[in-house]
């Protein structure tokens, strides 16, 4: 082959392996969120969570893009990931906590805007909200605010949650993309059963 330089050889790439992002427990998520500092650090935060939003999707929210009305509770995604819109859960807790939220400063037209009030608060600022409240609670220093939307996958995969209904909540093109979830969902692992249990054996003997 070394004699040869117009030779061909096709070296096939190394896998980089994937590392699964990091999940808080719900104890941990509720640390979280208490550690925030002020009402706004905490409503962005609770935000993010419960409706399982990018930062980018978080920070650009709009009041309007809350639909509170009794059969119609939800919040609307403008263009996320994919120039795509799409609807995902208003608790009413969170709804709750947005209402008082808009009391204390009546923010328009963004929901999160920076403090001149004349654009979204930036990604950077958000994480650094974040940061802060996960340094605050005590937690682990891996990965950034997209922790929570991984939280909220998994949570609702453990309460039992389809994957087609998660996959239109996240906003996946794929549903093998939300399938990762499965593989950080504490119940579908301890949940499990062994295929040992299935198999009707016969007694051990006595030693």
């Amino acid at each position: 082959m070394l004699q040869r330089p117009n030779a061909r050889l096709d070296i096939p790439m190394a896998k980089v392996p994937k590392r699964l992002p990091q999940i808080l427990a719900r104890a941990e998520v509720a640390r979280l969120i208490g550690a925030a500092r002020g009402l706004r650090g905490r409503t962005l935060l609770m935000t993010t969570y419960a409706a399982g939003l990018r930062v980018s999707e978080v920070c650009a929210l709009r009041v309007t893009d809350i639909e509170s009305a009794a059969d119609r509770m939800c919040l609307k995604v403008r263009q996320g990931k994919g120039h795509q819109d799409r609807y995902t859960l208003l608790s009413p807790r969170l709804l709750d906590t947005l209402r008082r939220y808009w009391r204390s400063g009546r923010p328009r037209p963004w929901l999160f805007p920076n403090p001149a009030g004349t654009a979204p608060i930036t990604r950077t600022t958000a994480q650094r909200i974040y940061g802060a409240a996960r340094d605050a609670a005590a937690l682990p220093r891996e990965g950034g605010i997209h922790t929570l939307r991984h939280c909220f996958a998994t949570h609702l995969l453990e309460a039992g949650v389809d994957l087609p209904t998660l996959q239109r909540l996240l906003g996946h093109g794929h549903v093998s993309t939300t399938m990762r979830y499965l593989h950080l969902a504490h119940s579908h692992v301890t949940g499990a059963t062994s295929p040992l249990e299935l198999l009707d054996l016969p007694d051990l003997p006595t030693v």
